[in-house]
């Protein structure tokens, strides 16, 4: 499944409130932290943030002599120095993403421009990634506020049309060691049985990174409303299967999926991963919140 037009997916209403939920971020950032905050850790950058009066013992060095020319006072230049992190985003474009189920693929890619743009506005590097049955790499690292252009486009083009293989893709995902990581692992997790989708995320214990895996989900999915004689047809495979479904199937249904998730969960946990159910039936926004509140690090600047 094809994207025709970047207005269908990120219309200029979702990059407004996009752009009032980093405002809404950084605010809260400014009132956490008091003065300018240094870091010994490398790969950092210096963001200048204010000036302030010149007093005996300051390094001359800081002064804004550009400043002193207009005004003929010596003032110096403030700055804060922001950890530079690498932001790899992995969006699960199987078909099973987009069908039957539409939203999901349009909370996917959302989730992956907004994490992008607050990435690249902190002055991080970001790389986006894809995955089926394999890795494939849609942008080469980016920096700086205006490559969310690119992000777009290439987010905007995605085709969502093959079958998954999570092991696999995920085992070959190797981000780099030259500077601290964040990888988002954002898809419905759906491989050919549900204990694949614990396996494949055994691989992230190998990642030096911070790990966030972002399971997306439509709410026919937790809870079905089908009754009645059903052919069920697989969208990747295109296998069918004829079942009958009654209350008392679906009540069975419903706790075997709450416990499934309940494991992927204790899985994460229990290797430091974070896990966060994203079903499609909430505001984005709420959601986008509670994910960056969980305690990473993209959300500290």
């Amino acid at each position: 499944m094809a994207i025709t037009s970047e207005n269908e997916l990120f219309d200029p209403a979702f990059l407004g409130r996009l752009r009032a939920l980093f405002f809404k971020l950084r605010k809260r950032r400014q009132l956490q932290k008091k003065g300018a905050q240094a870091s010994n850790a490398s790969g950092f950058t210096r963001e200048f943030k204010d000036h302030r009066q010149y007093v005996s013992g300051d390094d001359y060095r800081a002064v804004d002599w550009r400043l002193f020319a207009r005004l003929e006072k010596l003032f110096i230049r403030i700055y804060e120095e922001v950890q530079e992190f690498h932001v790899h985003i992995l969006v699960d474009r199987s078909l099973s993403m987009a069908e039957p189920h539409g939203a999901k693929r349009l909370s996917a890619l959302r989730l992956a421009v907004a994490l992008a743009y607050l990435a690249l506005v902190s002055q991080h590097r970001v790389s986006i990634l894809s995955f089926t049955d394999s890795l494939r790499r849609e942008t080469q690292p980016l920096k700086g506020q205006g490559s969310i252009h690119e992000v777009l486009r290439a987010m905007a083009g995605l085709r969502f049309d093959s079958e998954t293989n999570l092991k696999a893709a995920l085992q070959n995902f190797r981000p780099g060691k030259d500077r601290r990581g964040i990888v988002f692992v954002i898809s419905d997790l759906f491989g050919t049985s549900p204990g694949e989708s614990e396996e494949a995320l055994l691989a992230a214990r190998s990642w030096p990174a911070e790990t966030h895996v972002v399971h997306i989900l439509h709410p026919e999915e937790m809870k079905p409303s089908m009754e009645g004689e059903i052919q069920l047809v697989d969208t990747e495979t295109g296998e069918t299967r004829r079942i009958w479904m009654t209350q008392r199937e679906i009540d069975l249904y419903e706790k075997q999926f709450r416990d499934y998730l309940d494991q992927l969960q204790t899985s994460c946990l229990r290797r430091q991963m974070d896990y966060l159910t994203w079903s499609t039936a909430f505001s984005f926004e709420d959601l986008f919140l509670q994910l960056l509140s969980r305690g990473t690090a993209l959300a500290r600047g």
